[in-house]
């Protein structure tokens, strides 16, 4: 790529940056404006239903607005509205609103819970990805666990918006402070008992908490029950639910010792520093009148109209990008786009020529005729803006151009794209982009970026089938995910002297409806097998030979089981693609969508890939996952995806797998692919708490007297519980634009990454036993060359200064490859460590090139001694050999040691 070529990626880059999300949010002179909030497909029509949308989100605008201190508030809420629903005058049509870009989406309860709870996946501070509310919390049936569900969508809203974590901890609801437990919460101000409850055949029991003698921590079972009745008024983030709560806890009354996610993920910092240092904060000033009431757009989502627009010109003759391209829009002709749907069909060179008007797809026959006419033959110029304004104009015969779809396919650069920018933004339409080889127009990106569309990149070596993969991700956003097509293979390879192409492809059993087998190739037919999990070969493919393809659509639904195939040819490159759809309307699929954590790279900073692979709202855990990122250049990377809970993954066993990319190699476009595998390992989790989302509360002491609410239900859905699962997917995970790329040899810029989880307990009552997930030499990749511990009984000098707090001896300690456990145990030293001592430990790890990683997380310790037992006065009597008496030769002191030192060791061997 010339030097100019990246000047203009680099002037791109920058109107790009900071679009990290899908939202369509905006905040405008203090109000949020634009949310969309989607109900899905599968909820059944209830006008109470959008009535009690409303209700939500009006409760909740004062209270946020109180909440941030006259900051914020609600200011234009969009209702999407399922196009199963019955047809109302109110209703209008979307234009880039849709459920791939929905802030919140209701969906029916599928895991026996109503808890409301948002996915984030990134970092402390970074935006969330959506928040998920079922009908039955909407209509009220957990406001005794809860609250007043405008309070509950104030909590999530914080999670969403600022990146904000909860402060209460459901695995670890007790802590030691000063030799005492303490539940976990924010503000220490908030009261209540510590009860045992205990739930059998639907009826509870109040009992005491027991305190475990060893630990100084009451038993799991115990749960702080609050008072109906408080002062407190922080925080929303730990029980928006109790009345007085009205506010985030700040840095005066932040509790720092509480084992949250708060704490452990924003390092120690309050919810109201984080949201004060979110760009909203620095964008406003607090009102000084009260704020207007939300208003509400009712949007029905309508048949999906989506029109072509392919590059023809002269340089589409090159590397066999018309042939290629081709079989890709064929591809998304044949297989991708549902039923139902309104296609058209625009090509351009230096000017455009409509191909076909908006034709609906109501069987194989319009497939097949929309197929004939794709282009034979490239020549002329590139004219992008001829080419949207054509497709505007077949839309426009047929219908609005609001929430209509243009698929933009170019290989070629066009100084006057940005001509057509404004026509884009006031056409209400979706611009999705596919790029093709290394010298597509470099403001492509922000047809997709303006216009909440995909963006995606394919190369020019084939056999990494870059164009089917992303002609294949244009499924529907707006569709039931039972009625999308789901990719199960892609893969590619170039062959030579009759080499073979053998693999094999998983056929699970929530796919297998429409079922296709695709074989591409660049010079002659080669040799096709493919055998169904009986063994039976499959015949019947159909070729076209023009097209240099061959498919075979499976009848009615595709065995179970592992299909095998077997590919020969010379000399030329093949390709692979097997795509399904759900076996069942009421049985969800498995389906792994994945993202980068943003759209562009600016060397050297990190991007993150990320995998999210669930069947319906069950995360799937133990799958092999991995990335393979393909720059400008050609070159692929291979990245291996996890869900650890460590590195560049926010949360462990939740279905997201996540890592690290630094193998920058050049600047310009780089795609991403993701495969994900489901083997002897891989299970399907019924999960019964999430661990982003609003408190249960147990129960309320009202006038002295414990009420309790309503316990979580059971999860009685035993057929989504904790099963193995076998499955293949492959999925686009669009493509992103780099920058400032230095040329080779790349310097070493990368530290390691953060320690995330870095865990301490006690042992014997002098050991401090630390656990964490190794980081690499550069982030999490690699191997680390040395770790600095240090420890404090001050938390926040631990955190301000942590190279002046006391260091540990860490002789002998090497780190181990990056993702490995480490273990370490050492006798603090130089430091006060009596019975009720708080110490607090962190870790940084530092590689060669002696770059140091952020501070890690703060672990904390306390040391309880439990008192002595009491037991009756020995008798004065000598204890033969060793001939030493208890009473006159042991300082009673030294006898408390030992009994001490004998628990302790007591404790290690029960454990």
């Amino acid at each position: 790529m010339g030097s100019w070529k990246s000047s203009v990626f680099i002037l791109v880059l920058h109107f790009l940056e900071g679009a990290l999300s899908d939202s369509l949010i905006k905040l405008n002179n203090n109000g949020y404006e634009d949310i969309v909030i989607a109900i899905d497909p599968s909820v059944p029509e209830d006008e109470a239903l959008i009535q009690q949308i409303k209700d939500m989100v009006t409760e909740a605008s004062p209270y946020l607005f109180e909440a941030t201190e006259k900051r914020f508030y609600f200011k234009s809420v969009s209702i999407l509205i399922p196009e199963n629903w019955n047809a109302k005058p109110e209703y209008t049509k979307p234009k880039l609103e849709t459920y791939k870009n929905a802030d919140v989406v209701v969906e029916p309860n599928q895991l026996s819970t109503d808890e409301p709870y948002t996915e984030q996946f990134g970092k402390c501070g970074e935006r969330g990805e959506k928040i998920h509310l079922t009908p039955d919390f909407l209509a009220g049936k957990a406001l005794k666990q809860y609250g007043p569900q405008g309070r509950v969508f104030v909590h999530e809203w914080a999670h969403l918006q600022w990146g904000v974590f909860d402060e209460y901890n459901n695995e670890e609801k007790f802590y030691l402070s000063r030799g005492r437990p303490q539940a976990v919460r924010c503000s220490t101000d908030i009261t209540g008992q510590y009860k045992t409850i205990k739930c059998q055949g639907g009826s509870c029991t109040v009992g005491p908490c027991r305190l475990n003698k060893l630990t100084g921590l009451y038993n799991k079972e115990c749960v702080l029950i609050p008072q109906k009745q408080q002062i407190a008024k922080a925080s929303i983030m730990f029980a928006q639910s109790i009345e007085s709560v009205v506010g985030f806890c700040n840095e005066k009354n932040h509790n720092k010792e509480a084992p949250n996610l708060q704490n452990q993920k924003c390092n120690l910092r309050s919810t109201w520093e984080v949201i004060s240092e979110s760009e909203d904060f620095k964008k406003t000033t607090p009102m000084t009148t009260n704020p207007p009431k939300p208003t509400f757009s009712l949007l029905q989502i309508a048949q999906r109209v989506v029109c072509l627009v392919l590059d023809k010109s002269g340089s589409m003759a090159s590397d066999n990008r018309l042939d290629r391209m081709n079989q890709a829009a064929k591809f998304f002709l044949l297989q991708t786009v549902e039923d139902r749907s309104w296609v058209g069909l625009v090509t351009f060179d230096g000017s455009a020529q409509v191909r076909s008007e908006l034709v609906q797809i109501k069987s194989d026959a319009d497939r097949d005729a929309l197929t004939k006419h794709l282009p034979t033959v490239s020549s002329g110029g590139t004219s992008i803006c001829s080419g949207l304004q054509s497709a505007f104009t077949v839309i426009k015969k047929k219908y609005p151009t609001d929430g209509s779809e243009i698929v933009l396919l170019t290989d070629g650069e066009d100084n006057t794209i940005s001509m057509c920018f404004n026509m884009v933004k006031q056409s209400g339409a979706i611009i999705h982009t596919v790029a093709l080889g290394p010298s597509a127009a470099a403001e492509l990106e922000q047809l997709s970026q303006m216009t909440g569309g995909l963006q995606t990149y394919a190369s020019d070596q084939a056999q990494n089938n870059g164009l089917i993969d992303a002609f294949g991700a244009l499924s529907s956003g707006n569709g039931a995910i039972t009625q999308r097509s789901i990719q199960l293979e892609s893969r590619g390879a170039t062959l030579q002297n009759r080499q073979w192409m053998n693999g094999t492809v998983i056929v699970d059993d929530t796919v297998g409806k429409d079922t296709l087998f695709l074989i591409t190739w660049t010079n002659q037919q080669p040799q096709i097998f493919l055998w169904d999990p009986s063994g039976t070969r499959q015949n019947g493919f159909v070729v076209d030979a023009a097209s240099k393809m061959a498919y075979l659509q499976v009848p009615d639904i595709a065995k179970v089981g592992i299909w095998k195939y077997s590919l020969q040819a010379s000399s030329q490159t093949l390709t692979l693609t097997v795509t399904s759809r759900a076996s069942s309307a009421t049985l969800p699929p498995i389906t792994v969508t994945s993202k980068m954590n943003k759209d562009t790279g600016k060397f050297p900073s990190p991007m993150i890939v990320y995998a999210n692979i669930h069947q319906g709202a069950s995360p799937i855990l133990g799958a092999q996952v991995t990335a393979v990122i393909e720059s400008a250049n050609g070159k692929t990377v291979t990245l291996e995806l996890l869900d650890n809970g460590a590195g560049a993954d926010a949360t462990k066993n939740d279905g997201v797998y996540s890592r690290y990319f630094i193998a920058y190699d050049t600047n310009g476009r780089y795609s991403v692919k993701i495969w994900a595998l489901g083997g002897i390992n891989t299970v399907r989790q019924g999960t019964a708490s999430r661990s982003n989302g609003a408190l249960l509360v147990a129960g309320w002491i009202e006038n002295g007297k414990i009420q309790l609410n309503p316990p979580r239900p059971a999860n009685n859905k035993t057929e989504v519980q904790n099963k193995k699962v076998c499955f293949s997917r492959t999925s686009s995970g669009g493509s992103f634009v780099a920058s400032h790329v230095p040329k080779a040899p790349i310097p070493d810029l990368f530290p390691p990454c953060q320690i995330t989880d870095l865990r301490a307990k006690v042992q014997g009552y002098s050991v401090i036993n630390l656990t964490w997930t190794a980081p690499g030499n550069d982030y999490d990749h690699g191997q680390a060359f040395k770790y600095i511990i240090r420890m404090s009984t001050n938390v926040l000098d631990l955190r301000d200064k942590f190279n002046a707090s006391v260091q540990v001896n860490t002789t002998g300690l090497i780190p181990k490859k990056a993702n490995s456990e480490e273990i370490f145990v050492f006798e603090p030293e130089n430091i006060a460590f009596e019975n009720g001592t708080n110490l607090f430990i962190a870790i940084k790890a530092v590689d060669k090139a002696n770059l140091e990683s952020e501070i890690s997380n703060l672990a904390q310790v306390s040391l309880f001694i439990p008192p002595p037992p009491e037991t009756p006065s020995p008798p004065d009597i000598s204890v033969p050999s060793p001939n030493i008496s208890i009473n006159n030769t042991i300082p009673g002191l030294h006898i408390l040691r030992i009994i001490w030192k004998w628990v302790g060791d007591l404790q290690l061997t029960l454990a």
